[in-house]
């Protein structure tokens, strides 16, 4: 993890994952649909760093934080074998609207392969839209490196 919440460093949580063959599509590429697997991986990693293990906020809170839009670029191919590491970070945070965004890279040469970013919406077990608890609304905003503020 770096940055650490408090000192106006935005906290990024590194995932580090070896590419399956499955994940490879006919010409050996990952397939694009996997960068999305990976960007989940990412941001479960990170709020588990922050303290906030997903399935917590869900159980404990009856609250789920639903995707709404997800984009990524592709920049260069990862392939089978290779070993990524998806870079996960939180770009804005609002009381019922959370950003991420991603970099995915490969580990041996540093290579950027995607970018992208998620954008939640924060819902009860009715699918409601609801407000995040001030608990996660001040790790969060921390977080992002900008505590105190929406994002931008």
């Amino acid at each position: 993890m770096s940055g650490v919440p408090g000192n106006h460093s935005p906290v990024i949580a590194e995932s580090h994952i070896r590419v399956r063959y499955a994940e490879t599509d006919q010409m050996g590429v990952v397939y694009h649909s996997n960068y999305f697997i990976w960007f989940e991986i990412g941001r479960v990693e990170l709020m588990r760093q922050l303290g906030f293990p997903y399935r917590d906020i869900e159980q404990n809170d009856g609250l789920f934080i639903a995707v709404a839009d997800a984009r990524c670029r592709y920049k260069a191919p990862a392939r089978y074998d290779d070993e990524v590491i998806v870079r996960t970070h939180l770009k804005n945070v609002r009381e019922s609207l959370v950003n991420f965004g991603y970099e995915v890279v490969r580990a041996g040469d540093g290579t950027l392969l995607a970018e992208g970013e998620t954008t939640h919406i924060v819902t009860d077990k009715k699918m409601k839209p609801a407000r995040l608890p001030e608990k996660y609304l001040q790790a969060f905003r921390a977080a992002t490196g900008r505590p105190g503020t929406t994002g931008t």
